[in-house]
C-alpha cells in the first residue's frame, strides 16, 4: 500500500542524502520524493512515498526521526489529505489542435507551449487524473512527458510546523516577485 511520510527537515547539502540513504539501506524503495522550501527560513519539506504495510512505515519513520538534522515527521493519509502531482506532457498536434484542446480543458489542463506540430500542456491532480489525461492523449502521440512525485500537506487545521511561526514566510518570497 502506498504511504506518504512528510518530514520537515534542515535545508542544508546532505540531509536529501542521509534520508533517502538510510531508507534504501533498509531495503525500501522510494516511490517518489518531493521536497521544497517551507514557511520556516533554513528547513525543507519532503514528501515520501513508500510501497509499504503499516508496520514497516513505522519502522521507517523511527529510523528516519533518529537523524539529527530532521524535525519532524509524520505519516499522512489520503483520506485525510490534499495531494496533488503535476505533469508536463508534449504531444502531437497535427490537424487536431481543436480536438486536443477541448480535451485538455476536459481535464483542467494549459497549453504551455504550441508549435507547428505539437503542443505541452500543464495539469495538477491526483495521479489517477493525472494518468487519465495521459491515456487520453494517447492516441495524438505523446512526444514526451514528465511528472513529478506527490506533494502533501493535511486538511483541516492540522500541520507539520515547528514553532507556531506558521505564517511566517521564506526569505525569498519576501518582495514581489522574488529576490
Amino acid at each position: 500500500m502506498k504511504q506518504l511520510l512528510s518530514i520537515i527537515a534542515h535545508n542544508r547539502p546532505g540531509v536529501l542524502s542521509k534520508i533517502t540513504g538510510l531508507i534504501s539501506r533498509r531495503g525500501y524503495n522510494i516511490d517518489s520524493l518531493m521536497s521544497g522550501t517551507t514557511e520556516k527560513p533554513g528547513y525543507a519539506r519532503l514528501t515520501i512515498t513508500v510501497d509499504a504495510d503499516d508496520r514497516t512505515v513505522d519502522q521507517i519513520s523511527r529510523q528516519v526521526e533518529k537523524i539529527s538534522e530532521v524535525e519532524k515527521i509524520t505519516v499522512l493519509k489520503k483520506e485525510t489529505s490534499a495531494l496533488r502531482s503535476m505533469l508536463l506532457i508534449k504531444v502531437h498536434a497535427g490537424d487536431k489542435r481543436m480536438e486536443i484542446l477541448q480535451l485538455a480543458a476536459a481535464f483542467r489542463s494549459h497549453a504551455i507551449d504550441i508549435t507547428g506540430d505539437s503542443m505541452t500542456f500543464v495539469n495538477t491532480g491526483s495521479e489517477d487524473k493525472l494518468h487519465a489525461f495521459v491515456n487520453a492523449l494517447r492516441r495524438y502521440g505523446i512526444v514526451e512527458m514528465v511528472q513529478t512525485g506527490v506533494v502533501a500537506l493535511a486538511r483541516g487545521d492540522e500541520a507539520l510546523i515547528l514553532d507556531g511561526s506558521r505564517y511566517e514566510w521564506p526569505e525569498q518570497y519576501d518582495t514581489v516577485g522574488g529576490k
